[in-house]
């Protein structure tokens, strides 16, 4: 493995990212290096930081998480631009499409260390291959309804796949939340820790699975990954068109 810092790793701003010598990549989300809130630029630089870690050989394993007490809890809507206007959603749409095909077409095992509540982007987390999250984190999906869209930028897709049809249906309408303990009796988080534990646990289990042949790591993330991949190939396109429409038409309601 080359001792040489990738570019990539200081490339992005709301993106903190350092690697051991085994292979292990941890990416942070922050802001300021505090809690994260998402903005058009993270929108922006997230899918295009996962091309660099996934063409990047040395990668073995990636861990996901965030700064301090909150995985994700806080969005700048206004920087993501007039979500409005159709030539602002082509490019929302096509970044959105490319950050989920990117994050579960990773050709790595991804550990996701969630580090307390997630109510945006929780599917970023909810997609890892192992979830571990601190006994402090509520999920839900803050953003969607409460701007008055369809969350159709694939977290539907996440939500289904990790809570069950019904369940991900029921919380999605009535823009509930869920408990770390709860997610866990769901089969959706692998393990709930203390906040302190989970970072650490979660990079124990990555340098673990590091350790393993590289092929055998490598291919078994595109198996058992191969039903997500499809869903999300097939789903995002539409969703996020029909998000776009419901985005559209917020300029046209009356007041």
């Amino acid at each position: 493995m080359s001792k040489q810092i990738p570019s990539y790793f200081t490339a992005f701003k709301n993106l903190a990212m350092s690697r051991t010598e085994s292979g292990v990549l941890t990416l942070r989300f922050h802001t300021d290096d505090g809690p994260a809130t998402f903005t058009g630029e993270t929108h922006t630089d997230f899918p295009r930081a996962l091309y660099e870690i996934g063409e990047d050989r040395d990668n073995r394993v990636l861990v996901l998480t965030g700064t301090g007490d909150r995985f994700m809890t806080d969005i700048d809507g206004a920087s993501l631009g007039d979500i409005t206007k159709p030539a602002q959603w082509d490019r929302t749409l096509a970044e959105g499409r490319r950050v989920l095909q990117r994050l579960v077409d990773l050709e790595m095992p991804v550990v996701a260390a969630v580090n307390g509540p997630a109510s945006v982007h929780s599917e970023y987390a909810l997609l890892a291959d192992i979830v571990i999250a601190a006994d402090t984190t509520v999920f839900s999906d803050f953003p969607h309804l409460t701007f008055g869209i369809v969350p159709g930028d694939g977290i539907q897709i996440a939500w289904e796949e990790a809570l069950g049809l019904n369940r991900a249906r029921y919380l999605t309408f009535t823009q509930g939340s869920f408990t770390a303990e709860q997610a866990e009796r769901w089969g959706a988080v692998a393990e709930v820790l203390p906040l302190e534990q989970v970072l650490p646990r979660a990079q124990q289990l990555a340098e673990e699975l590091a350790a393993k042949p590289r092929l055998l790591t490598r291919y078994l993330a595109i198996t058992l990954r191969q039903r997500v991949s499809r869903r999300m190939a097939e789903g995002l396109q539409l969703g996020m068109a029909l998000e776009g429409l419901t985005a559209a038409d917020l300029a046209h309601q009356q007041q």
